[in-house]
């Protein structure tokens, strides 16, 4: 969050120091402080701010594709004349364990057609998930493991 100011204040700077505060200048100059966060905090331990920046919109894209993906499931399911559901709710083991991660996957997992998250056990480590179609729910947990937990962790870890 303090990397994202930071990259705000630059593109602030940037515009003053240029004399332009068009739209295509101020991009130009978060481009530029988002380089520059990433050379600074580099040596100091942190995790690279351009990394994180990119692993955050490989989520979002991910969750637009599945997005997409379930929709369209969920129309052809519903379109079809004898549906063949299974509808039920299982049990994901969590990896993330905090409590940010379990919400922004909960969430993921409940604005996605065909599923929705149901509770999270007392001891953060199980994730309850009602599906449209729970004819395979270790398909399912495998999509959800290697598909929006491993993003997750990957841009917020």
């Amino acid at each position: 969050m303090i990397a994202l100011l930071l990259n705000v204040l630059l593109a602030i700077a940037w515009a003053t120091v240029t004399g332009s505060a068009s739209p295509h200048n101020l991009l130009f100059g978060i481009a530029i402080g988002a380089l520059c966060l990433s050379i600074i905090r580099e040596p100091y331990g942190s995790r690279g701010y351009l990394r994180r920046s990119f692993a955050i919109v490989r989520l979002a894209l991910l969750f637009l594709k599945e997005l997409a993906i379930s929709a369209w499931k969920v129309a052809v399911t519903v379109l079809t004349p004898n549906m063949r559901l299974q509808p039920g709710i299982f049990a994901f083991p969590l990896t993330v364990d905090r409590d940010f991660e379990i919400t922004l996957l909960a969430n993921m997992i409940t604005l996605t057609p065909g599923t929705l998250s149901v509770d999270v056990s007392d001891d953060r480590k199980t994730l309850y998930v009602h599906a449209l179609d729970c004819a395979d729910p270790e398909a399912t947990k495998r999509d959800i493991a290697n598909g929006f937990e491993r993003r997750i962790m990957e841009a917020f870890r």
